[in-house]
């Protein structure tokens, strides 16, 4: 299973915004583009170049690498409605998506990891892939011999000043939360216009 094993505070700073929920200190630190030229005054980007950095920003966000976000858009360009809506729905139904959404671990990576190790079931069944779509109705859980984790307690404890979104109910009783809807465009708030990564896929 192919994933970006890099220097995380690098894309963060290439972005100019914290990516991965863990990188916002060195970020204030160094609030310039990495390389032997990112303290310099950088050139300032057109078209293609804004497209880019906004698809490159969507892909570390999610954690996904360019072959399967391709595929992403393909589905969400043959689906009825808007394309980036689609798109960016699809990519918030990721099952590891769900597990750092509903506050089961601190970021995406670590949602990832939970997931990939076993951690996380759904529908009392076990699911250990990432890019796994939930829907409306799913329940995913902590596996019971889980629960005693010292990364799930603490991903609990820092994620109460987070919230959960609207679609999602999480239970704090028995580690596990309730897809109550499908996601929506309006509740995801991150700074991402995906307008942009459709013209980039439509040249």
């Amino acid at each position: 299973m192919a994933r970006y094993t890099g220097p995380r505070t690098r894309l963060s700073r290439r972005e100019g915004m914290d990516l991965f929920g863990n990188t916002k200190a060195a970020l204030e630190k160094r609030n310039y583009p990495p390389g032997e030229r990112g303290s310099r005054r950088p050139a300032k980007m057109q078209g293609y170049g804004i497209q880019l950095r906004e698809k490159q920003k969507v892909k570390r966000i999610y954690g996904i690498l360019e072959r399967q976000f391709r595929i992403y858009f393909k589905r969400a360009a043959q689906q009825k409605g808007v394309t980036g809506n689609n798109l960016m729905i699809m990519l918030e139904r990721r099952l590891d998506n769900a597990v750092f959404r509903a506050g089961l671990a601190r970021t995406r990576s670590q949602a990832r990891q939970l997931v990939v190790h076993g951690h996380v079931m759904v529908n009392g069944r076990k699911v250990n892939i990432p890019s796994f779509q939930i829907k409306e109705g799913d329940v995913f859980e902590v596996r019971e011999g889980s629960k005693k984790l010292q990364i799930i307690k603490d991903a609990i404890a820092a994620s109460q000043g987070r919230g959960v979104p609207e679609w999602l109910q999480r239970d704090d009783t028995n580690l596990s939360a309730t897809v109550t809807a499908l996601p929506d465009r309006l509740s995801i708030d991150m700074p991402i216009n995906e307008q942009l990564i459709v013209e980039l896929y439509s040249k």
